[in-house]
């Protein structure tokens, strides 16, 4: 069974810091781009971030120098390192395996208090 469990969300306060993890089915993540993604509510769900199997990265600009997106091979988790947290990094953030196949998770909501 494909899965891609969420973990590490929850509510910080502005300056702070989360650690995101995802945990996926070892057959869709060897060889997929691992992303994160997010979804404010009213908007639509955007890349905050995605990672090679090379770990090739590519950030959205909005969280560019302070999030880090990272992954372990022998684990099969994919991560992303929240620093320096605004208020408009609220959302529930999605983590996605991409390879011929396009399988998400269930989402982790993230609160950041001003």
């Amino acid at each position: 069974q494909v899965q891609l469990v969420e973990s590490g969300g929850g509510l910080v306060q502005a300056g702070g810091s989360l650690r995101l993890s995802c945990a996926a089915s070892r057959s869709i993540f060897r060889f997929a781009v691992m992303g994160w993604y997010r979804q404010a509510p009213g908007k639509l769900r955007e890349l905050v971030a995605n990672i090679t199997r090379d770990e090739s990265t590519n950030y959205a600009n909005s969280v560019k120098g302070r999030f880090t997106i990272s992954r372990d091979n022998a684990k099969s988790t994919v991560y992303l390192q929240m620093n320096s947290l605004k208020p408009e990094d609220t959302a529930v953030y999605y983590c996605n395996s991409k390879g011929g196949w396009d399988y998400w998770g269930q989402g982790t909501q993230v609160t950041v208090s001003s």
